[in-house]
C-alpha cells in the first residue's frame, strides 16, 4: 500500500517503513508526528482519491533528525561591468520514518 502526502508545499509517494526528507518542521529527533493532509491512499484497484484531502486519513511518522542540506552556490556576474555577487544557500530539511498509513 502506498499513499501521496503533501508536506511542505511538495508531494511525496510514501510506503510504510520508507525513510523521507520533507521540509523543515518543529519537531524534536524521536517525536511522533502525524501528517493529515493525504491525497491518495491504495494499492491496485483499491484507490481512494480526494478532493483534495481524504477525511480522516493520516499518517504517521517518527522524526530521525534535523539538518540542512549541501550549499548551493548563487552566482550573479555580468561581463565586463565589474559586477560579481557570490551567495550560499542550505535548505533545511526533517528527516522521518514513515511508521503507518491510516485510511
Amino acid at each position: 500500500m502506498y499513499a501521496i502526502i503533501e508536506a511542505g508545499g511538495k508531494q511525496y509517494r510514501i510506503k510504510v517503513g520508507e525513510r523521507l526528507r520533507i521540509e523543515k518542521i518543529s519537531a524534536k529527533p524521536g517525536d511522533m508526528v502525524e501528517l493529515d493532509k493525504v491525497l491518495t491512499i491504495g494499492e491496485g484497484d483499491n484507490l481512494q482519491i480526494g478532493m483534495p484531502y481524504l477525511k480522516g486519513a493520516r499518517v504517521t511518522a517518527t522524526v530521525n533528525s534535523n539538518g540542512r542540506s549541501d550549499k548551493i552556490k548563487i552566482i550573479k556576474f555580468h561581463r565586463r561591468k565589474h559586477y560579481r555577487r557570490q551567495m550560499g544557500h542550505r535548505q533545511p530539511y526533517t528527516e522521518i520514518k514513515i511508521n503507518n498509513i491510516i485510511a
